[in-house]
């Protein structure tokens, strides 16, 4: 085969090729390459709608799919991808271990990432208008823009790419799980009851134990002290939880800033209230809850256990994070 010599940049985005000597020129159009992650557990259902997935993937673009149960396959599975576009077959939880694997390899800048939505919550790609339909997710996958999104770095390296919390709210991921997957069979179509299990286990976890003492500083400015107990934080890159739970609703993966939410809802009646506005994503409207932004912020104080992207970690007396804008591409929706 040979090619015809480059002719400016047009040349170079439309490469020509001819199969033979005489026959005459023609133009052909790149084809794009893909590297799926999946995880090698996925039940029946899981790869039926992979299935899906991938068939109109290779309608336009050349696919390898890598299946993974263990961060050191990641490793070597993302040591190859060779700056094609990586594309992760999964939920939050596999979401954040590709993009905690990149950034551990320091590649997480000059890397594409795409997303199918295939959890149980799928709260970031909610956060970032992915469809969570498995057909409409390929297809953006195909046709969607690659853009710059944030992330989120506490001071040992740790990263998240949605979303933090602390105090009733890691509480409440702890118990919810339990709820949203007793739940999460129930429904008819897009009606899923497991959204129910963050707001369920907020409410378990609403009374034990009462509030924490702690000290919030954003920027380096002291916002909450001990002084002032309270139920919850929330440091959101992306805004949902718990399977559509909007706990930081302005969150934003595209704007530069990290999210804050206080909730000083620590009396009986006031959690009561707290947790049935959660419900309906008007809770930040609350005289006792706050919501500020920043690039830093800092919490520390009583004993807390933490959820980072619906992973629970603890118990900790301190903990900061700092945002890092344009981390990395993210294929998104025009």
């Amino acid at each position: 085969m040979k090619t015809a010599p480059a002719q400016g940049i047009g040349a170079l985005a439309e490469p020509r090729y001819r199969t033979s000597d005489s026959s005459p020129w023609t133009s052909v159009r790149l084809v794009r390459s893909l590297l799926v992650i999946t995880n090698a557990d996925a039940g029946t259902s899981d790869e039926e709608r992979l299935a899906v997935a991938l068939a109109i993937l290779r309608e336009d673009a050349s696919v390898e799919v890598a299946k993974t149960s263990n961060p050191g396959e990641l490793d070597g599975v993302l040591h190859r991808a060779g700056g094609r576009t990586v594309v992760v077959a999964g939920g939050d939880g596999s979401m954040h271990a590709v993009v905690k694997a990149l950034h551990k390899r320091h590649e997480l800048a000059e890397t594409t990432l795409a997303l199918l939505p295939m959890g149980t919550g799928n709260d970031f790609a909610r956060g970032n208008r992915i469809p969570l339909e498995i057909e409409d997710a390929a297809r953006l996958v195909l046709s969607g823009e690659a853009r710059e999104v944030d992330l989120l770095v506490d001071e040992v390296g740790n990263i998240v790419v949605n979303n933090v919390h602390v105090g009733v709210g890691a509480q409440a991921s702890r118990k919810g799980a339990r709820w949203k997957t007793r739940l999460g069979s129930a429904g008819v179509g897009k009606v899923n009851l497991g959204k129910l299990g963050y707001p369920i286990g907020a409410a378990l976890s609403a009374f034990h134990p009462p509030s924490w003492r702690m000290r919030v500083e954003i920027d380096g400015k002291v916002v909450n002290d001990v002084d002032r107990p309270v139920l919850m934080v929330a440091i959101g890159n992306g805004g949902n939880v718990g399977g559509g739970t909007e706990l930081n609703p302005d969150a934003d993966t595209e704007d530069g800033r990290l999210d804050v939410m206080i909730s000083r809802a620590v009396t009986p009646l006031a959690k009561l209230g707290y947790v049935a506005r959660l419900r309906t994503g008007d809770h930040d409207e609350r005289d006792d809850v706050v919501t500020l932004r920043g690039s830093t912020v800092k919490v520390s104080g009583d004993e807390f256990w933490l959820a980072a992207d619906g992973e629970i970690s603890g118990p900790e007396r301190s903990r900061s994070w700092r945002l890092e804008p344009a981390a990395y591409r993210l294929i998104l929706p025009a």
